[in-house]
């Protein structure tokens, strides 16, 4: 039994960090990368993970704290996107104008951090593109912890209002739902889930968390409420299983391993027959169940 105990994952510190901070990580962007699936914004997610990678580069050249760059750069480009938007829900035109404006900058950062600063991390660049959720220490796995499950928290009690703008917008502003306000309230939150989730697997590949497991969920089941718990689910579940297969296969990143069962999982939703959606029940232009109490 002591033997058994010893060789657990759960064992290891570093392991555990990354345990505890990946799965709440992974429930936020299960519940967030929902919404901008259904919202049609996943190219927002895109975007985001280039602005991750610029904001903590300008961070580190300034000699600031790697996250503060990720969080204020990744907040602030997406209330951005929805100032430039039409009801805070930003167009492609408006984020393609961006993106490749926001890369160069990336790159200028990166150059004058590595030729300016004396104390240079030669791997951080690598780190942020990457993740380093193995690397993630005990301060900063409970602080990632908290913030993944305040954004978790916040996206379900907004939900109902949120599924309502995002289905019929026209209607739900009559009605009075601050339709506006929702969108820039969603934007920030997409922005914080943008910039954890660069810490766990980079932010080349945080597109992934958020919308493998969100288009999993909504190629099940067209309940939104049970496809919003489902991404969730998915997301956490993906997280363990690229965790264990990194720690089982050293040479295997753990950011890979959890894409890897990402993409898996998204790939058999497309073996599973699923019956058409109740004509009663459903939205004629988006086919998804409209909310109906339950």
């Amino acid at each position: 039994m002591t033997v058994l105990l010893a060789t657990s994952p759960l064992s290891h510190p570093f392991f555990l960090h990354a345990f505890l901070s990946g799965t709440a990580i992974a429930a936020a962007c299960g519940l967030v990368g929902y919404f901008l699936v259904l919202r049609a914004q996943v190219f927002t997610g895109d975007a985001l993970s280039h602005v991750a990678f610029t904001g903590a580069m300008a961070a580190l050249a300034f000699g600031a704290d790697l996250r503060l760059g990720l969080f204020a750069a990744t907040i602030a480009m997406a209330l951005l996107f929805g100032t430039l938007g039409r009801k805070a829900r930003p167009d492609d035109v408006v984020i393609g104008s961006v993106f490749s404006w926001i890369l160069g900058l990336g790159a200028f950062f990166i150059t004058l951090y590595t030729t300016s600063r004396s104390t240079t991390n030669g791997t951080a660049g690598v780190s942020v593109l990457f993740g380093s959720i193995f690397g993630i220490s005990s301060s900063s796995a409970v602080v990632a912890a908290l913030v993944a499950a305040g954004v978790g928290l916040l996206v379900v009690l907004m939900a109902r209002p949120l599924l309502f703008a995002t289905l019929d917008e026209a209607v739900a502003a009559a009605r009075g739902v601050p339709v506006r306000l929702l969108g820039y309230g969603f934007l920030a939150l997409a922005g914080i889930s943008a910039a954890e989730a660069t810490q766990a697997v980079g932010s080349l590949l945080l597109l992934g968390l958020l919308a493998a497991p969100a288009g999993a969920a909504i190629r099940l089941t067209d309940r939104p409420y049970r496809a919003l718990a489902l991404s969730a689910g998915l997301a956490v579940l993906e997280m363990w299983a690229g965790l264990f297969a990194s720690y089982s296969v050293p040479k295997m990143p753990p950011s890979f391993a959890i894409m890897a069962a990402a993409t898996a999982v998204y790939a058999a939703t497309f073996l599973i027959r699923r019956p058409a959606p109740d004509p009663r029940t459903a939205d004629p232009l988006t086919r998804t169940a409209v909310p109906t109490g339950t």
